[in-house]
């Protein structure tokens, strides 16, 4: 089991900027990934960005180039940095920490969700 404590959410204008925060507990298994999805009111869960524990980045399509994540292994932490958000990025932002549990078996744990609202 995986606790996160996510933070950084808020109301924002376009073409602002937030730093969303996600701590995830210690455990006895290695973290593999760390990351951000989004789900917006009507509409499916989706990508945002993820970070490995080695590094290697994803992100969404209409992201890359706005949003950087970056991870702090030692703290268990990961922080995406929203630049020049638009309207359509407001959803519930959720984090996602997939843990490698051994042979080749991954379980991926999710926190409740921080909200953001872009207004125009």
């Amino acid at each position: 089991q995986v606790h996160m404590v996510e933070s950084g959410g808020g109301l924002v204008q376009a073409g602002g900027s937030l730093r969303l925060t996600c701590a995830a507990s210690d455990n006895i298994y290695s973290i593999e990934a760390m990351g951000w999805y989004r789900q917006a009111p009507g509409k499916q869960r989706e990508l945002v960005a993820i970070v490995t524990s080695g590094g290697r980045t994803n992100y969404g399509d209409s992201m890359r180039g706005r949003f950087t994540i970056s991870r702090d292994n030692a703290k268990n932490t990961v922080y995406l940095e929203m630049n020049s958000l638009k309207p359509e990025d407001t959803a519930l932002y959720s984090c996602a920490t997939t843990l490698d549990l051994g042979r080749g078996v991954q379980q991926r744990y999710w926190g409740r969700g921080t909200r953001v609202t872009v207004s125009s």
